[in-house]
């Protein structure tokens, strides 16, 4: 996540020079990328050295924390998986496998590992909260609410988030790209400093029309945003990192990092349209940060984020009201109702004067989690989680309500769940009773004996986000509310079985309807059993892995990484058509391709079996000289999985 909350900015004022002019061995080559942040190189470097029969386990454990840097959750639970397996592996990994577990979504697995690492440590304490969370995400992704999000057309590869709206307008905070003249590189990203950016906000609150903000706001070196403003939006309130020289100095080994705080700083607009600024008068650079502030309706209390002495954990709500000079009185914590050992960050008002905040000091579904409270000052009662999907396995923050009335509610979000443009992402929402009601039914069966498994069952929309999750119990029955004009997937997972999916579509749908599907799941215990993966396609004399391939391999990868001690022959099979020399080379290579990309997955290459078969396993009559159809050709052309050992 990106969202200058309170992560100090860091810049490395020196490097590691070489000791010597030796070649740097391939291990040399990953650890110095992985020192430098690289993770995305490094990680390329460290699969390398992990595919050998016996890999070390310090190397595995790099890799798995690049990709958990890089928040690339499914790739780092792949390699976690492999690490907590393996021996001398500590109790740290399986605290970080449960952590990455829960990214994903996956609470029930998170629960197993984070229950596993207090047996192992007895510090219970440690993972209590995150115990807590899993149960509640459970309860909360079987029964969404029914928010209904939409990704904002502004966001692009980069960050954006904190929207603000002032009248036909929003203010937030951006990330600019590469090219944007005179504005910085963050380190740590290698993206662009954050400024802040405009957009036309219409009746239904799409955003449109993009704009980088106004000199008067933007002049500054590094960090500039997010930004609120008063009810007029002559006052404005913006969050930036601190350019002097006077923050902290800190040394990590040959490396010194110097460190910006953040501040606040009040801009008011002139008679004559010009504007003027002014530095909040708590701001503290040298001991604390300072931030995300937001007033109350009436405007005579500002409420703000900041980690200064006195709080309950690591960045607190605070507030100050307004005297009757003007200024801004003492700072004033919050309270122990809003406030956690954790952090609470991005504080908004809401038209009912209720509180909207985020926080990860309390139970729920993973990073930022969006809480509503009720009161005002340091007073506050009912605090609760605004569950799923406002909530996600994510970070969830900056949510503003824009409406609020008799037919429900509308307003913006922050996240970076997945399934976005880019890391950061402004989503609108809107809460409304279903005027119509699309239900889907479905089963969850054994392929092979047609009986009903429970199985856990996902659904999903068109982008892979999870819309919610539950299991199909001991009847193999589920159930799930759909909206209208959406396209959904339903995925069907059980441990030592192969997982099916199905594709629904609500397009069209006018009126109430029940929707139906069989999820049939192909059980992999039996040695010498074999399934196809279906729709897995090469190009003409390609054995290259397509796009729509690898999403069918990362099903299978899923599979691998679930059943440790599965171990399979993967197939591949050719037409008739051509030489049966030629064929049989071109099936070799496709099938090599399908392993060494399970293999860059992070299933070990031990487990696996690269066979091609070329044209000699036909399962129709089209052998040489037969006269058959594209659709008969095809049918020949197949990739296969056979159980060797589980």
């Amino acid at each position: 996540m990106f969202v200058i909350s309170f992560i100090f900015s860091l810049f490395i004022a020196g490097v590691l020079s070489a000791s010597s002019q030796e070649q740097p061995s391939l291990r040399d080559r990953a650890e110095e990328l992985y020192r430098r942040y690289e993770y995305a190189n490094a990680a390329a470097v460290y699969v390398k050295l992990v595919d050998t029969k016996k890999p070390r386990i310090q190397d595995l454990e790099r890799l798995a924390d690049c990709y958990l840097k890089m928040l690339d959750y499914e790739s780092a639970e792949n390699w976690y998986a492999r690490v907590i397996g393996m021996e001398g592996s500590g109790s740290a990994n399986r605290l970080r496998y449960g952590e990455v577990l829960k990214a994903n979504g996956k609470y029930a697995e998170a629960k197993k590992q984070l229950e596993a690492y207090a047996a192992e440590t007895g510090d219970r304490g440690q993972v209590a909260i995150d115990i807590a969370g899993c149960d509640s995400a459970l309860v909360w992704m079987a029964n969404p609410t029914s928010h209904h999000l939409r990704n904002e057309g502004i966001n692009t590869s980069l960050s954006e988030f904190s929207a603000f709206p002032v009248g036909d307008q929003v203010y937030y905070a951006g990330e600019p790209d590469e090219f944007m003249q005179g504005v910085g590189t963050y380190g740590w990203t290698g993206h662009s400093f954050l400024r802040v950016y405009t957009a036309n906000r219409n009746a239904d609150n799409v955003l449109t029309n993009p704009v980088i903000a106004t000199e008067h706001i933007n002049n500054g070196k590094f960090h500039i945003g997010p930004l609120t403003a008063d009810a007029t939006g002559n006052t404005l309130f913006v969050t930036r990192t601190y350019v002097g020289k006077d923050g902290e100095r800190t040394k990590e080994g040959p490396r010194k990092y110097h460190t910006h705080r953040l501040e606040l700083y009040i801009y008011a607009k002139n008679n004559d349209g010009t504007w003027s600024s002014e530095p909040f008068a708590y701001n503290n650079v040298q001991e604390y940060s300072l931030g995300h502030a937001t007033l109350s309706e009436d405007g005579a209390t500002l409420y703000y984020a900041s980690d200064m002495p006195g709080g309950h954990g690591g960045t607190d709500i605070w507030y100050s009201e307004k005297q009757a000079d003007g200024s801004w009185g003492t700072p004033v914590n919050a309270g122990p109702a809003i406030n956690s050992a954790g952090n609470e960050l991005f504080p908004n008002i809401g038209p009912d004067n209720a509180l909207y905040y985020s926080s990860d000091g309390f139970a729920g579904m993973g990073g930022l989690d969006v809480f509503q409270a009720t009161g005002s000052k340091h007073q506050w009662t009912a605090k609760q989680s605004l569950r799923y999907p406002v909530n996600s396995s994510g970070d969830d923050f900056a949510y503003i309500v824009t409406f609020d009335g008799e037919e429900g509610i509308a307003g913006y979000l922050s996240s970076n769940r997945k399934g976005g443009q880019g890391n950061d992402d402004i989503y609108s929402f809107s809460f409304e009773k279903p005027k119509i009601v699309i239900v889907l039914r479905g089963t969850t069966s054994n392929k092979k004996t047609g009986e009903r498994i429970a199985a856990t069952v996902t659904l999903f929309d068109g982008k892979r986000e999870i819309i919610a999750r539950k299991s199909s119990g001991d009847e193999g029955t589920f159930e799930f509310v759909l909206d209208r004009d959406r396209a959904y997937t339903v995925l069907g997972q059980k441990e030592g079985y192969h997982a099916d999916s199905a594709k629904v579509n609500t397009a069209g749908i006018t009126k109430s309807d029940t929707l139906e599907v069989a999820l049939l799941l192909e059980p992999v215990f039996r040695v010498g059993d074999t399934f196809e993966l279906e729709n897995i396609y090469y190009d003409f004399d390609k054995h290259n892995i397509r796009p729509d391939a690898a999403a069918i391999l990362d099903e299978l990868v899923r599979t691998m990484r679930d059943n440790p001690t599965l171990k399979i022959e993967l197939s591949s099979h050719t037409d008739s058509r051509g030489t049966h020399a030629y064929n049989e080379a071109l099936s070799q290579r496709r099938a090599q391709s399908a392993v060494d990309y399970l293999v860059s997955r992070g299933i070990a290459r031990d487990r696996m079996v690269a066979k091609g078969y070329g044209e000699t396993r036909l399962v129709n009559r089209c052998a040489d000289g037969v006269p058959c159809s594209r659709d008969e050709h095809q049918a020949n052309r197949r990739t296969e999985v056979t159980v060797l050992a589980y």
